[in-house]
């Protein structure tokens, strides 16, 4: 949703009748993941992409036809080996969207995701019912599917898409290491916060993608920030009287991810330092230290992504492995 968000926004504004067409079941070669969006006006404007282009002409005719008659459809797709391939794929698949007017509910996710507020959507794929839950959403940030049958009856057919705050990347220390991490994680569609008690340091040059710059002790800036699920925090300092306090202030919360540079020596003695003021063994064994997937690079950009790889593998469950090994198990 967050793809088309600037153009709901607008277009909502400017009283378009909109249609939104959401991928909720994909087999094969599907060339976008489920919860994808499109959107589509009466007007003929469209935004998004359900599958970087293959049927999207189909999608946008269906959604015409969704707007005249009011009601929603749930749409089947094949894409075609020929026009598999012409958009990147091996082998061709098949893909389900569902098509509904844009409602009450979706105006306003619209506006909680604005403001960058949490929400779970749930819309019943036979009738088009939505329902809206504000709040951090529990569990995996994936979308999915979930039917009910009976007799081989179906009985329900609802669609879960779990929307959380934009995911939130924290630097603490901000050392040659955190220039390349900041951008790369802007370009996986971070919010980045760079945190450095240092001031030459913690600068716009040095930083010209952090969205946020905090010129401060780590527990203070802490103390600032909504610190929850969405939030991933990477502590470079590598020194104690930075460390410890960025620690403390984050290992309480229920944060996605905790990094800390340094060698396994290192971390160890920021662990008994941290055990002896009371913290426990379930608490300490949330710290990714050593930081970072060993990707064998040793440079700062090899080691920036090595970490960004690895809140990668955290976020979505991933193992962190070959691909043809993680295929060979399957």
């Amino acid at each position: 949703m967050r793809e088309v968000l600037s153009e709901l926004k607008a277009w909502t504004k400017a009283g378009e009748q909109i249609a939104l067409a959401t991928v909720v079941e994909t087999w094969g070669s599907s060339p976008r993941p489920l919860g994808s969006k499109m959107v589509v006006t009466r007007s003929g404007k469209m935004a998004g992409s359900v599958s970087n282009g293959c049927i999207e002409g189909a999608v946008f005719e269906e959604a015409q036809k969704v707007l005249k008659s009011g009601e929603p459809k749930l749409a089947a797709f094949g894409v075609a080996d020929d026009l598999a391939f012409s958009v990147g794929l091996a082998c061709g698949g098949h893909i389900e969207v569902f098509i509904q007017a844009l409602g009450p509910e979706h105006v306003r996710l619209v506006g909680l995701m604005d403001e960058n507020r949490p929400a779970t959507l749930r819309t019943n794929l036979v009738t088009g019912e939505a329902v809206l839950e504000s709040g951090t959403p529990p569990g995996t940030e994936l979308a999915r599917r979930e039917r009910r049958t009976r007799a081989g009856r179906l009985l329900d057919d609802w669609f879960i898409e779990p929307f959380r705050r934009p995911a939130h990347l924290i630097i603490v220390g901000a050392i040659h290491i955190a220039i390349p991490l900041h951008r790369l994680a802007k370009l996986m569609g971070y919010r980045v916060t760079v945190i450095d008690a240092r001031a030459k340091f913690a600068t716009k040059e040095r930083f010209p993608d952090a969205d946020e710059l905090i010129v401060a002790w780590p527990d203070e800036a802490m103390s600032r920030l909504t610190l929850d699920s969405s939030t991933y925090v990477v502590i470079l300092t590598h020194d104690p009287k930075f460390d410890l306090p960025a620690l403390r202030a984050v290992l309480g919360k229920d944060v996605g991810y905790i990094g800390a540079i340094g060698s396994r020596k290192t971390n160890e003695n920021r662990f008994a330092a941290l055990r002896e003021e009371g913290f426990t063994e379930e608490q300490l064994s949330r710290v990714h230290g050593p930081v970072g997937l060993d990707l064998g690079g040793r440079g700062a950009e090899e080691t920036a992504l090595g970490i960004l790889a690895e809140i990668t593998a955290v976020r979505f469950g991933g193992s962190g492995s070959f691909m043809r090994e993680v295929r060979a198990l399957r």
